[in-house]
């Protein structure tokens, strides 16, 4: 009988690697993208379909995606209107994302966080490092929350990419789901 690896992590090489642009695209994802432009741009990469949960708002006819996943492939997708509007990357096995030649997926969180000190001192002062619940750091230029996921023992970075409107409201931009419980 085969064990299952219920907490393995993929290496940086044997992950896609993608680019961040800030409030603008993770790799070839752009904030905006409809649903089926999303499964289009993927079905390239991931080898799976998108699986959506659809939900009816209250007094109209019309389904509305809400989410999106890539369970193999480690990505969740938030939608708003139709539009992509939110990028979980899941730390064991989803794409290596990148800024400033910095990976960003399947981190120790402290390493990143002092990272992202570092470019805060050399930025205008509170313009660049924010904080939600439970001391998880975000990136208000990058546009990323240095979420976290458990593997085994330890805690990995889990980044959460969201567009620049997010930052008016960032805890609830996005469904409580999108955000870890760790």
């Amino acid at each position: 009988m085969a064990m299952f690896r219920w907490w393995h992590v993929l290496a940086d090489d044997e992950r896609q690697r993608w680019t961040l642009d800030p409030f603008v695209s993770v790799g070839p994802l752009g904030f905006g993208m409809a649903p089926g432009e999303v499964s289009r741009v993927l079905s390239r990469v991931a080898g799976e379909a998108q699986r959506h949960r659809l939900s009816c708002r209250a007094n109209e006819a019309v389904d509305v995606v809400e989410e999106g996943e890539y369970r193999e492939f480690g990505l969740k997708l938030y939608y708003r209107e139709e539009r992509l509007a939110g990028i979980v990357v899941d730390a064991l096995r989803g794409p290596q994302a990148l800024v400033e030649g910095v990976a960003l997926v399947g981190r120790v969180p402290s390493v990143l966080e002092q990272w992202m000190l570092d470019r805060a001192e050399a930025r205008e002062p509170y313009a660049e490092l924010s904080y939600l619940d439970a001391g998880v750091p975000g990136s208000d230029l990058l546009g990323v929350v240095l979420d976290v996921q458990r593997a085994g023992d330890h805690l990995l970075t889990r980044p959460v990419f969201v567009p620049r409107e997010a930052l008016e409201d960032l805890p609830h931009f996005l469904p409580r789901e999108a955000w870890s419980r760790c």
